[in-house]
């Protein structure tokens, strides 16, 4: 290949790269620049209340996710309780997650998406846990907190719907 060849194929092979990356999130799309509420009741009866808003950033190579919600155990304090990343992992072809919360902790795992539909696995303890955002129209996601395995919940500990928020 002369240098001149190689000049263009940088050059039309750059921008693609940057493009498959980004486009391995455009299954949030309908929730960037957006914020999201839900309210609900966990299996074991407390409750759950959380805003999230996403945004696109760094070129749209990663999500961001910040999230209000309980900042107690007693559950009466409200405030900023999560900030949150995706990102496409292009070594192991698979959208990661990072949500680093107000105590201290940070949960990690894996985002699927399947149509409209976006999917989180990860440990917590020793079990494995998934969150599925179903898609329902551009103003509606039901949310669901539980075991999943096979395509069947196995149990399910919480369920409510995150609905857009109008500010």
């Amino acid at each position: 290949m002369t240098k001149i060849n190689k000049y263009w194929f940088l050059i039309i092979l750059i921008p693609l790269l940057g493009v498959s990356q980004g486009s391995q999130l455009l299954g949030f799309e309908n929730l960037v620049n957006k914020t999201w509420f839900a309210e609900g009741e966990w299996s074991n009866g407390t409750k759950f209340k959380q805003e999230v808003t996403f945004a696109f950033d760094l070129n749209k190579s990663i999500i961001k996710a910040d999230s209000k919600g309980y900042t107690n155990q007693e559950q009466t304090e409200y405030g900023n309780r999560n900030h949150g990343i995706r990102q496409y992992n292009s070594n192991k072809g698979k959208i990661e997650f990072w949500e680093f919360d107000i105590f201290g902790g940070v949960t990690q795992g894996i985002v699927t998406i399947e149509n409209n539909n976006i999917w989180y696995s990860y440990k917590y303890g020793e079990s494995t846990v998934t969150d599925c955002w179903e898609y329902i129209d551009d103003e509606t996601y039901r949310f669901t907190v539980g075991s999943y395995k096979e395509g069947k919940w196995q149990a399910i500990y919480l369920q409510t719907e995150f609905k857009l928020k109008n500010e």
